[in-house]
């Protein structure tokens, strides 16, 4: 009968340690953080678990360390491609750490400051990774004392001690500038991104440098501002008809401008890249099927989603990144929508 009875027990983590000839302490570190076991501790431990049948009870184990295996996603626009490719980085990496990624569209109207808020809190997540740039962490710690470590996944924050993982968009709008001028154009405009957050000013001072590296004065350019979406390409292209002397390329500091402002110039009978050049900035899907395919910057988004999360990871797991600034190089995709000036 005690013999059944036995049998019938679910094995313990204290019969994987009598297994394993080691405390309990270490079956733990051994299963939640193996870096902190050596390779030899950890071997055995797994091979302890394996004879003995152990199962690990993630509800169990997480209401002892009042940990969720979540991770909050902040997004600023869900139905954007270029955000979905970071979050496919991020859910990659967190899927083999069996962490769950809940996302929170911040421009929602039902995301409301208390429900945002409450979306920081470490009873509902273990960390927080931000896509959103408009956001400021120093004033969301200020309403939320008690948020989860956090990481910017790419833009900048206004904390200097806030890890983040972020396009180099000013080598990236310079490798953009450098194909035009090389191709022999020297009166060339710019839309901008959105200039209230470092990648737009990053994208227009490699517009501005650039420009004068070959001796043109950039406050002479035609720039119009914008924000990334296709309405600012379409107004920039109304824009760009009615100049007496028109650039003769055009560097958008986003693909979608980039279709915008395309797709109005040919409804007006202009040319692309016979009469302008257009480059683009951030190589999304369809950049490649446009009409003409369009010549971008590409940004490796899901790299840059997978280097957020596993920065993310290590801070849950305790760790010190080694670095807080982790710029990831872009690089230039030549296609149709370029070509020497007239």
């Amino acid at each position: 009968m005690k013999e059944n009875l036995r049998k019938s027990t679910s094995p313990t983590v204290q019969d994987v340690a009598r297994e394993a000839n080691v405390s309990t302490a270490t079956v733990s570190r051994a299963i939640s953080n193996p870096k902190m076991v050596s390779e030899k501790t950890r071997l055995k431990v797994t091979e302890a678990v394996a004879k003995t049948g152990y199962v690990l009870n993630h509800a169990a184990r997480n209401l002892r360390r009042r940990n969720t295996d979540t991770i909050v996603a902040l997004v600023p626009d869900i139905g954007n491609s270029h955000f979905s490719n970071v979050l496919q980085g991020i859910e990659t990496v967190c899927d083999e750490r069996d962490f769950k990624v809940l996302i929170a569209d911040t421009r929602k109207p039902s995301m409301s400051r208390p429900n945002f808020l409450d979306y920081l809190s470490k009873a509902n997540c273990d960390g927080i990774i931000s896509l959103d740039g408009h956001f400021s962490i120093a004033e969301m710690r200020s309403k939320q004392p008690d948020m989860p470590p956090i990481v910017t996944a790419g833009e900048w924050s206004d904390d200097p001690d806030v890890p983040i993982a972020v396009i180099n968009n000013l080598l990236g709008a310079k490798m953009a500038m450098s194909h035009l001028i090389e191709l022999g154009h020297t009166n060339i405009g710019h839309i901008t991104g959105a200039l209230d957050h470092r990648p737009g000013l990053d994208r227009l001072e490699g517009f501005r440098a650039s420009l004068m590296n070959v001796g043109s004065d950039p406050d002479a350019a035609w720039v119009f501002e914008g924000d990334y979406t296709i309405e600012v390409g379409v107004e920039a292209a109304k824009d760009f008809l009615q100049l007496d002397i028109k650039p003769t390329a055009v560097f958008c500091a986003s693909d979608r401008t980039a279709f915008g402002f395309m797709s109005t110039l040919a409804a007006a009978g202009v040319s692309v890249p016979d009469d302008v050049s257009i480059v683009g900035f951030d190589d999304l899907d369809i950049a490649a099927y446009y009409i003409p395919p369009l010549t971008t910057i590409h940004q490796p988004r899901r790299k840059v989603g997978a280097q957020a999360a596993q920065l993310m990871l290590r801070l849950i797991d305790g760790e010190k990144p080694r670095t807080t600034r982790n710029q990831i190089e872009p690089w230039l995709v030549v296609r149709n929508s370029t070509a020497a000036p007239k």
